[in-house]
């Protein structure tokens, strides 16, 4: 099966299955776990919407496939569709833009600011707007068969569209080397092992310290009540780590992810990214792939990203 739709599928369903309980509290929730798509909810949308993050995703790949290459301002353009005229969306509106990310593109469509220099560098500007739709850079870098440097540059670049301070950028780096160690068949611990022997020295040591419980102890350890899951970008990366790597199979992971309450819908899409990669898409319960909306469309994207990775 293809990694690529794995990861694709996995992020989308994480994401839906989100959406209707972001902000829940997390008491509640486990109180009464959700096990299944659900509607309305919080933003009052029908069962199996995915929100803002797997859009922006979709985005960025279908600029890929159509530029078959990295192209920042086709991405931008691709992003500023999405705001205005609600493309890559399941309903045809968009819904939970996040500000950060807003006022980067606003600063693209209204300001003509370069599309490099439109992220916000601000430390209170550090959400997880650009770790939540990263994952086809990762597929992007391990296809072209890149360098260290390379992923650093493309990564600190692709977050830099909306997430311009290093924090970001170094969740996004962290993020898809785990991804890029899974695609080179390494298992989830390996995986994990691995990112933490990287060279993080282009990385303000201030900045990598943020980090520290990732990469100097053993995320896996800690107790649920240690992990945070808000929209900050370090707890989101801790919050979907810390389940990816304590989950048995794919649901284990998103049900453990979207029940942490807070910011469901992104820590259950990178969860969904990373723990569908590693179980694979025939692991997805079916119930959930017949719900998410657009299933085919999503299809047909993974497959057409795939093929154009495959002839570059």
């Amino acid at each position: 099966m293809s990694k690529v739709k794995d990861g694709i599928i996995g992020h989308a369903i994480g994401d839906a299955m989100g959406v209707p309980i972001e902000f829940c509290n997390r008491e509640k929730l486990l109180k009464k776990p959700v096990t299944k798509m659900l509607g309305n909810g919080i933003h009052q949308v029908p069962k199996g919407y995915w929100s803002d993050d797997t859009s922006l995703e979709i985005a960025l790949i279908d600029s890929i496939i159509n530029k078959k290459d990295i192209d920042y301002e086709d991405i931008m353009n691709n992003f500023t569709d999405w705001l205005n005229k609600g493309k890559y969306t399941p309903g045809g509106s968009m819904f939970g833009i996040g500000a950060t990310c807003l006022q980067a593109i606003k600063k693209y469509e209204i300001d003509k600011e370069k599309p490099l220099e439109c992220g916000i560098d601000k430390i209170d500007a550090n959400g997880n707007g650009s770790l939540m739709r990263i994952l086809p850079l990762a597929y992007y870098l391990y296809y072209k068969k890149s360098t260290p440097e390379e992923v650093y540059e493309l990564t600190k670049n692709i977050s830099s569209l909306t997430h311009r301070h290093e924090i970001s950028i170094l969740a996004c780096y962290i993020y898809i080397n785990f991804i890029l160690f899974l695609l080179k068949g390494k298992d989830k611990y390996s995986a994990y092992n691995m990112i933490k022997m990287l060279d993080y020295s282009m990385f303000k040591k201030s900045n990598v310290k943020v980090f520290s419980r990732i990469l100097n102890e053993n995320i896996q350890k800690l107790k649920m009540s240690e992990i945070k899951s808000t929209g900050y970008v370090v707890d989101t990366l801790e919050a979907s780590l810390w389940v990816t790597l304590n989950a048995k199979n794919y649901k284990e992971g998103i049900i453990g992810a979207i029940n942490l309450g807070g910011d469901t819908d992104t820590i259950g899409a990178i969860t969904g990214s990373m723990v569908g990669i590693i179980y694979g898409y025939d692991d997805i319960p079916e119930d959930w792939k017949k719900d998410i909306a657009k299933r085919e469309y999503l299809e047909e994207l993974s497959n057409n990203f795939e093929n154009v990775l495959n002839n570059k």
